[in-house]
């Protein structure tokens, strides 16, 4: 009202007899209305009323070495607080300090929340502020030598591919660490007192530095972070048993593991042959089977419709025809099926070349062949998964990912090693599945694909978003570990003891 009032008491009196009143208020409005358009033109139309939502919007990025590439470029010196968790004293008052502080906490939430300690809210993790030398100058040694394609192992497997999908260390830490506004997992949240934690997580990259470093650099390196950690009163408080150690290469950490054996191991697979983990190390019950990075690309819907009618092919592989362990059952396939109409057989890597030659095979078969390798597990079974292929998997200790959650017979075969090596046995098997069968398997690789792709940002129902879930349902057994942990007197059983376990075998 007070713009009308002052536009109307600038004008002259219409009565006054004033002939440019008109031309006036004509050249007003076409003022005001030009305004008003440009207003208009440069204003949205349809503002935002979450800003930082936009960043939540991009496509997530699945592949290590972009992800890599935009983490460490935007870490520039000022963009974090400079913090470090080292502890510069051997203190027992600090554990116990440390322990009154928890108790307080926790028998708060006792008394105010009537599920506790069931998991109703997100899991806190605390996790660590450790030195450069084992987080980012690792990261950086990586992402300035991954082009160096001529470095591989001693059995022939390029050591950054073989880092990559080994990088569940990563794409875990980095989605942790990220600013809130930028994740989208609701079901973890980092918190910054560790009185405040229900986890620790360490982020060492114990992969990198194996493969990356030399044996008299690696060596001193894991005795370092070994004391680093265990020097932390919490650790001390638990004895790891609420820490979390990803040590996703079976060869990783190997010199010094046995002294974090209380800790969760983030593990590739179980192995209880006993080649890599000795007998009391792992367990289902403490530690976590995580999936491979895949080494192929996704096969989104739009791939699936249209390699639905190019899949000709009926059992694929593409890999090492010569393993140790239990691997040595794939050069007795190999010799069964090798020359068969409708199977493709072929030596490969995981180089350039390899990933790519597998994803097309992969893509035009209707089965993919899954055999134990040095380890029971392989990356190939996820990269039949994400292209759509349905893995026959011959690994008679093999341990999944997720198990809790996942239902893997509405996705995989599971053959006995000795059926699968009897003459004629694996193919007739194959041929005896019915399309409609195969049909709604195919489907449900379409959904759970999702369940074994790595991001950033991390995406609900992803294999960072199920770690959370799967660490949840563990939360009361810590607990229960670690409060026994410290009550017990000398003549007390150390260890509970029961004939409940009992090895993982396909056959009956």
């Amino acid at each position: 009202m007070a713009g009308k009032y002052m536009a109307s008491s600038s004008l002259p009196n219409p009565r006054g007899g004033s002939g440019r009143s008109p031309i006036l208020l004509l050249t007003f409005s076409l003022l005001s209305l030009s305004v008003l358009l440009f207003l208009f033109s440069v204003l949205p139309s349809h503002p935002n009323p979450n800003p930082s939502s936009n960043l939540n919007t991009f496509w997530p990025e699945s592949n290590f070495v972009a992800s890599l590439e935009h983490f460490l470029t935007s870490q520039s010196p000022g963009s974090r607080p400079i913090r470090d968790d080292t502890v510069g004293s051997d203190d027992p008052e600090a554990v116990k300090k440390f322990d009154d502080l928890l108790w307080q906490r926790e028998i708060r939430r006792v008394y105010e929340d009537p599920y506790y300690p069931a998991a109703t809210s997100a899991i806190r993790v605390y996790v660590y502020e450790m030195p450069a030398k084992f987080t980012y100058d690792l990261l950086w040694l990586f992402r300035n030598t991954y082009k160096e394609t001529s470095n591989h192992t001693s059995n022939g497997s390029p050591v950054h591919r073989l880092i990559e999908q080994h990088s569940i260390d990563y794409w875990l830490w980095a989605d942790l660490i990220a600013p809130e506004s930028e994740r989208l997992l609701k079901n973890v949240v980092r918190v910054h007192r560790q009185e405040e934690a229900d986890l620790f997580y360490i982020p060492f990259f114990t992969t990198i530095s194996f493969f990356l470093l030399e044996r008299e650099q690696w060596k001193p390196l894991y005795r370092e972070a070994l004391k680093w950690v265990t020097d932390q009163p919490a650790w001390k408080r638990s004895e790891g048993r609420d820490h979390i150690l990803p040590i996703h290469h079976p060869w990783s950490f190997k010199t010094v593991r046995k002294s974090m054996k209380n800790a969760i191991w983030l593990l590739p697979d179980m192995d209880s042959t006993g080649n890599w983990y000795k007998p009391g190390q792992v367990s289902l019950e403490k530690d976590l089977i995580l999936p491979y990075v895949p080494n192929v690309d996704l096969c989104d819907a739009k791939c699936f419709s249209e390699s639905e009618s190019k899949r000709k092919t009926l059992l694929f592989f593409r890999g090492r025809l010569k393993r140790n362990a239990g691997g040595k059952i794939r050069a007795k396939l190999m010799a069964e099926l090798s020359g068969v109409d409708g199977v493709v057989i072929a030596e490969g890597t995981a180089g350039k070349g390899g990933k790519e030659a597998a994803q097309r095979g992969m893509r035009k078969s209707i089965f993919c062949l899954n055999p134990a390798g040095d380890t029971p597990s392989s990356a190939r079974l996820f990269d039949a998964i994400v292209s759509g292929c349905i893995p026959v998997i011959v690994s008679d200790e093999l341990e999944l990912p997720f198990e809790g959650i996942l239902d893997y017979r509405k996705i995989v075969l599971f053959v006995s090693s000795t059926d699968a090596i009897q003459p004629g046995w694996l193919l007739t098997f194959l041929k005896s599945i019915s399309p409609a069968q195969i049909k709604e398997m195919q489907r449900n690789l379409a959904k759970y694909s999702k369940h074994f792709v790595y991001s950033s940002p991390a995406q609900p129902l992803g294999p960072e978003d199920l770690v959370w879930r799967m660490m949840a349902g563990k939360l009361i057994n810590i607990k229960l570990h670690t409060r026994r942990s410290q009550r017990v007197v000398k003549e007390s059983r150390r260890l509970c003891m029961c004939d409940c376990k009992r090895a993982n075998f396909t056959g009956p």
